[in-house]
């Protein structure tokens, strides 16, 4: 599956945006989908990841009430909307898929099999 992540951009501190992550290739619904960041100098951390079905989703502490995730899977399209951002929360944001059977929702990066090539967030203060 080809995972292709927009929707990046620079905003002040408070503002908000919205990813989108669109998949090519195989059955969309076949993936748990999940957001991933990484800052520059640190390692890539889990953000936010969504079931399957879009029933279950799982958020970092550092996302939850603030960012939101959903998908469509008639689009198969992710969707990452950020709200209240923070200069914390500059990093490239990667969107991935997990081709999953079970009824989990990964948080760890090992378990996504496909990554997209990653969105630049910068948030000023």
């Amino acid at each position: 599956v080809q995972l292709q992540a927009s929707g990046g951009g620079l905003v002040q501190a408070g503002s908000s945006l919205r990813l989108s992550c669109t998949a090519s290739g195989r059955t969309f619904d076949d993936y748990v989908m999940g957001w991933f960041r990484q800052a520059p100098g640190k390692e890539r951390e889990f953000v936010a990841a969504i079931s399957r079905g879009g029933i279950m989703t799982v958020y970092d502490d550092s996302a939850k009430g603030r960012f939101t995730i959903s998908r469509d899977n008639a689009k198969s399209t992710v969707y990452l909307q950020m709200n209240s951002l923070k200069p914390e929360d500059t990093a490239v944001y990667y969107c991935a898929a997990d081709f999953q059977i079970l009824s989990i929702v990964p948080r760890t990066s090992s378990a996504y099999d496909y990554w997209g090539q990653g969105t630049l967030v910068t948030v000023s203060s």
